[in-house]
């Protein structure tokens, strides 16, 4: 009977994924997928390596690849063209493509709150975010860095024009440590650990205490095509699971990153992930799914990115209906 109702459910998946762009795959073969990362596998990303050591994503029905991308801007390219199905994006990122017109939803929040923030290098100096007004301040040079920069100054009561901005790419951990800049903007799950690991004595002043609303700062997205009607739903509850061990066990998640990507430095990322673990940056505050969207939060974020120059305030409205869950499969 057992055998009769395997066979069943082989002929009808077969079926759906012919109703669905499946082509003429074998009945019962795995779907191909590919996920891009929004940076090289770390921490953040440890519950999508424990769903695919773990074969959530094979026994869901997928044969998914994970791919690093070769800049933070692949995401939306490689969606936009169809090389890649989702995509871990910075949800300013994803804010940023749905203004440009590209129809992506996002089916998931795999990091529940900010990670920017004001890294200080001289803790004794800087307490406040009062005492940056003067301060020479390194940011990137992408968009919403600025808006950090300006939430965190203006929670302090300092005018923005007031300190010596400048760009200095990636390079926030040397600069910070040389004393090349009295302050940067960078995560502080990352910059931040790296700091600390070591010894420099540093100040964080993280954007969703001092200004930002909490919001979601990683959400994996996909194109809202025919083609991902059966795959998004068999993804999203594999990537459940995945983070659901991450939440059980973050260490074991973390031994399935590690043996997944080689050459991962093993201190440094447990080190990211403790951090992240102490923050709840896994924990949603209302879903009951720990990858839930909640409406509240993108909401939050737009109406803030908005105000801060990140998106256009007259896209605000667009920008959020790919947070509304919407049906991905179109009715044309």
């Amino acid at each position: 009977m057992r055998r009769v109702a395997a066979l069943l459910a082989a002929a009808l998946l077969a079926s759906a994924l012919l109703g669905c762009g499946g082509g003429g795959a074998e009945p019962g073969a795995p779907k191909g997928a590919t996920l891009v990362l929004d940076f090289q596998p770390n921490a953040v990303h440890s519950g999508i390596y424990a769903a695919q050591a773990n074969g959530d994503f094979e026994d869901a029905g997928l044969d998914l690849t994970i791919q690093e991308p070769s800049s933070t801007s692949d995401s939306a390219k490689l969606l936009e063209t169809g090389r890649a199905d989702f995509a871990v994006m910075d949800i300013n990122d994803f804010g940023i493509a749905r203004e440009r017109g590209l129809d992506l939803v996002t089916i998931a929040a795999i990091v529940q709150r900010p990670l920017a923030s004001v890294i200080a290098n001289d803790p004794n100096e800087i307490r406040k975010p009062a005492d940056l007004a003067g301060k020479t301040i390194g940011v990137t040079g992408v968009p919403s860095d600025d808006a950090v920069l300006d939430t965190v100054l203006r929670a302090g009561g300092v005018d923005p024009s007031s300190v010596h901005r400048v760009t200095i790419g990636f390079n926030a951990v040397a600069d910070l440590a040389a004393g090349k800049v009295d302050a940067a903007t960078a995560f502080w799950n990352a910059e931040g650990v790296e700091l600390k690991q070591q010894g420099i004595p540093t100040r964080e002043f993280r954007v969703d205490q001092f200004g930002a609303p909490r919001y979601p700062e990683l959400v994996v997205a996909t194109p809202r095509t025919k083609g991902k009607c059966i795959i998004a739903p068999q993804f999203a509850a594999a990537l459940e699971r995945g983070y659901e061990l991450l939440d059980r066990d973050p260490h074991a998640a973390l031994d399935d990153l590690l043996s997944s990507v080689p050459g991962l430095d093993k201190p440094s990322q447990e080190g990211q992930l403790n951090a992240l673990d102490a923050a709840g940056a896994f924990s949603p505050r209302n879903s009951k799914r720990l990858i839930g969207v909640e409406p509240a939060a993108t909401s939050g974020w737009a109406s803030w990115a908005a105000n801060h120059g990140v998106i256009d305030p007259g896209a605000v409205d667009h920008v959020v209906a790919g947070f509304d869950n919407p049906p991905l499969c179109p009715s044309r």
